[in-house]
């Protein structure tokens, strides 16, 4: 009986164990995340800022429309890239929260069994 208690109470400890390293995992995840997007937009705005001043100083509307086709172009490639590199911080994120979950339920089917 005893050697049961002390079984399930392991048991527990890494099932507790497990749940922590996911939560620590997913803020992680969430801070790598955070800063990623907090760099895009500083760059983005960055590149707003510089097309406006061009802008400004344009004299023919055949330049703005040229500055603006770039910019589009520009900004449409940094937003692929960049949506591309979130998507795999998500999975990477993924990856690392289910480690140790995976691991848990191993040993817990483990010791059903």
């Amino acid at each position: 009986m005893v050697a049961n208690f002390e079984s399930v109470q392991q048991l527990g400890k890494e099932q507790f164990e497990a749940v922590s390293a996911a939560a620590a995992a997913v803020t992680k995840g969430w801070q790598s995340i955070a800063a990623e997007t907090t760099d895009y937009s500083k760059k983005s705005f960055e590149k707003s800022r510089l097309l406006a001043e061009k802008l400004i100083a344009v004299k023919k509307i055949d330049e703005a429309f040229a500055l603006q086709s770039d910019f589009a172009k520009s900004a449409y490639e940094d937003f692929v890239a960049e949506a591309t590199k979130i998507g795999e911080l998500y999975t990477s994120m993924t990856k690392e929260v289910l480690k140790p979950i995976e691991t848990a339920t191993k040993t817990f089917t483990a010791a059903a069994e």
